[in-house]
């Protein structure tokens, strides 16, 4: 009864964990942080000639400004009626301004446009050669449906005016607007495809991603329904159904994600849903495993028992067959010894008998003996505990499944994508392959520390704006990264963090718990919480001969290349 109860209560958890999934999540302001790394200011730059008498080259002014964001390092999608001006004008130039200054005044780069298409107010802009480089958004592959929650993210000018801004300031890299509001359709206007939301947009912010919960670009803004301030708001950002076919054919790649979005609150909820769920089922299995257990010991003491019984049986039959011999030989043998035997001419001789009645004796004692024995070695009832741990050991239950083999040793592992378990928004979940060894070396070469029983590698990249963590179960043959997507000041504090230590390789003494302590440093410095979470579950690869195939592409993923140079800070 008890074991029917928690089994409905670990359904109803499921079921619950099921309806939680199923709504919309909300905006993660730390996904909306990371994409808004990408978005930049796009300006029109224009010329003033210096005054009459001043000596000096002419003085830069901005002309007008719009927003866009990044697809790849060095292109950027704007909306095309931003840098029309500059399409008409050789005078213009088109100036790039990131959201966070690399460290130093004028951290911005020239653009120039490579495509533009009127038609759906879309333009693809190229940061000049040896310019700067931007962490490129991701573009979500569907469109959740109506009332999803979006963040338009860009630079508006009313924000500008209202800060007493100059119009000289916008040169200078900022932070951009964010604003939260609802998808409310999806409609055809001005003969292409656009999303209709509410959240706020205004001059400025034309050419800024509209971004899903994930931080997915799910449209480009550009332009806003007339409204006398009686009227609802609502705006137009133009679809990704415009967008992804203006990418490829201008040869443009982006990176797309079509996994469900879900916030951590969800996917925690799923987690323990799964792990009322998985206890619920071992409770149940043990539980049968109990009953199949009691069940073949009470027939194994039965059976026990009757063994015992027919055993005892036996020997008392024996027993009696040794009694009923010893009597009649040694009867014999009396008789044997006693009897004379006649003479030639009829005297008495003596007794011809006796060597056979030695013989009948000695058997007589034999029988008498063994019979002894018999009686004496007959199974008692006090063997029937461990006759039954002897019949219960001939048939081993391992409650309907094969015993599994050690998990712990040496092996080159496949790990297949759990989606379920997993929260992506931009990252690659292609399987991987690598070499694991019960010291914690990864390839023979990339050792992972020991943190709280776990098996870790923290990587800063070098190139990207990221800090991946990995983690490694060998008894659940579980591998999971976690991705924090950081801002410029906050990476390069951890990339200081990392260039002060140098990891130790693999088959050093005590490497484990040295590497632990070397890398909480940085994993002191990270949130509370990644962007990301890849979950991966892991088999040994058949016909295992050492050296995974698909090595070099899980260096290559996850950071497991061990680099020339001690201060570079990819591994």
């Amino acid at each position: 009864m008890h074991l029917c109860i928690r089994t409905f209560l670990g359904l109803i958890g499921t079921a619950l964990a099921a309806l939680s999934l199923a709504s919309p999540a909300s905006a993660d302001s730390a996904d909306v942080d990371a994409a808004a790394r990408g978005v930049v200011r796009d300006v029109l730059i224009g010329s003033q000639p210096s005054a009459i008498g001043d000596e000096g080259e002419d003085s830069v002014i901005p002309v007008s400004h719009g927003s866009g964001f990044a697809v790849s390092p060095t292109l950027i999608v704007t909306n095309a009626h931003v840098i029309r001006e500059a399409l008409q004008d050789d005078t213009l130039r088109i100036g790039i301004v990131p959201s966070e200054s690399a460290g130093q005044a004028g951290s911005g780069a020239f653009a120039r446009a490579v495509s533009v298409s009127p038609r759906n107010d879309l333009a693809l802009l190229e940061i000049a050669a040896d310019g700067l480089r931007l962490p490129p958004l991701t573009i979500a592959g569907v469109v959740a449906g109506d009332m999803g929650e979006v963040s338009a993210v860009g630079y508006p000018m009313n924000v500008d005016l209202a800060q007493g801004l100059d119009f000289s300031d916008i040169f200078n890299a900022q932070p951009p607007v964010k604003t939260r509001g609802f998808l409310s359709g999806q409609r055809p206007s001005r003969q292409f495809d656009t999303l209709l939301h509410t959240a706020p947009i205004a001059r400025g912010n034309s050419g800024g991603p509209l971004l899903d919960s994930c931080g997915r670009v799910v449209g480009v803004n550009s332009f806003g329904a007339d409204s006398d301030g009686s009227d609802a708001e609502f705006y137009f950002a133009v679809s990704n159904r415009e967008l992804l076919p203006f990418l490829r054919d201008n040869g443009v790649q982006p990176n797309t994600n079509t996994l469900p979005c879900r916030s951590f609150e969800q996917l925690d909820a799923s987690e323990r849903a799964r792990f009322e769920a998985e206890r619920a089922e071992a409770r149940e299995k043990i539980a049968a495993r109990e009953t199949r257990t009691r069940e073949a010991r009470e027939a194994a003491r039965l059976q026990a028992l009757i063994d015992i019984t027919e055993a005892r049986d036996d020997a008392v039959a024996m027993a009696f067959v040794l009694l009923l011999l010893g009597v009649a030989s040694a009867g014999a043998a009396a008789k044997l010894r006693r009897a004379p035997s006649p003479g030639e001419h009829g005297e008495p001789t003596p007794p011809i008998g006796q060597p056979r009645a030695i013989i009948a004796a000695g058997f007589a004692g034999a029988c008498f003996i063994a019979m002894g024995l018999v009686w004496i070695t007959r199974p008692g009832f006090s063997e029937l505990e461990d006759r039954v741990a002897a019949i219960m050991g001939e048939t081993p239950d391992f409650g309907g499944e094969e015993p599994q083999p050690s998990l712990a040793g040496d092996g080159t592992l496949i790990c297949s994508f759990i989606q379920e378990r997993s929260r992506v928004t931009g990252a690659r979940t292609d399987d991987v392959e690598f070499d694991w060894a019960a010291d914690g070396c990864v390839n023979g070469r990339t050792q992972y520390g020991m943190v709280s029983g776990d098996w870790t590698r923290v990587f800063v990249s070098d190139e990207e704006a990221l800090v991946s963590i990995n983690t490694y179960d060998p008894q659940t043959r579980i591998f999971q990264t976690d991705r924090y997507l950081l801002g410029r000041e906050a990476m390069q504090t951890v990339r200081e963090i990392r260039s002060a230590y140098v990891p130790p390789a693999c088959g050093v003494t005590d490497a484990a718990r040295v590497l632990g302590e070397q890398q909480s440093a940085v994993t002191g410095t990270l949130p509370s919480r990644p962007n990301e979470r890849l979950v991966y579950s892991c088999k040994t690869r058949r016909g295992d001969a050492g050296g995974g195939s698909l090595g070099a592409e899980f260096d290559e993923a996850f950071g497991a290349n061990a680099p020339a140079n001690p201060d570079a800070k990819e591994d």
